[in-house]
Formats: C-alpha cells, structure tokens, sequence
C-alpha cells in the first residue's frame, strides 16, 4: 500500500508542503480568512507581491483546491478568489504559524541580533 512520505523528492506531498510553506500562500490563505477577494484587494493586502506572482500563487491554490475563483459577467470584469472548505481547513494551522510568529517575533530578533553581533568581521 502506498504511503504519502513528504522526505521522498519524488513524493507529491513534497510539492504539497512546498505550496503550503511558501510565504505567498500563508499571506493570501491568510488574507482570504476573512471573505472572498478581488485580485487587487488580494494585491493590496499582501504588501510586497508583484502581479505576475500573484497570478501564479493564485492560479496554483485553485488548481490544488485551496482557492475558488468566480468570473463574474460584468462590465468590467469581476474575479474574485474565496477559501475552500480544504483551505478554509488550511487556514487554521497557517493561523497558529501566524501567531506563533507575532509572539516571539523579539525572541527570534533578539537572537539574530546575538549572531550578527558575534559574526560580524570587526572592522579595521
């Protein structure tokens, strides 16, 4: 019987985990928790994002049944993306990493900040 194991690169939980822990999904699970979106609402609140990988973000959830995407027949166009019961599902772990990552977000700069200092050449 098959078994899913994520540490065999052939495996396709491998690229599962890989669309799971790429910074641009946890943000737009993240920013879909609240309700469905519009391309540029999405755009917006995920700062720092450019079109073309938002689009491929994008396309890649709803190929993988994480996102919903409804072409609306308006003048102009209207799409918007919305979580599925799967990604609404994922967004509860992907909001404990959020939060994980709020409170102890001075723990890990303060540590970075300990080997900066430590590996830092000193200057001559």
């Amino acid at each position: 019987m098959w078994r899913p194991d994520p540490y065999d690169r052939n495996c396709p939980t491998r690229q599962l985990l890989d669309r799971i822990g790429d910074q641009w999904t946890v943000l737009i699970v993240g920013a879909l928790k609240g309700g469905p979106l519009r391309f540029t609402e999405i755009g917006r609140r995920v700062d720092g994002i450019s079109q073309k990988v938002l689009t491929q973000t994008l396309r890649s959830l709803v190929r993988d049944g994480i996102l919903t995407r409804t072409a609306y027949a308006t003048i102009p166009p209207k799409v918007e993306y919305e979580l599925t019961p799967l990604g609404r599902n994922l967004s509860e772990p992907l909001e404990m990493l959020d939060q994980w990552a709020r409170v102890h977000m001075a723990s890990v700069q303060d540590a970075r900040d300990a080997y900066d200092a430590e590996h830092t050449p000193a200057s001559a």
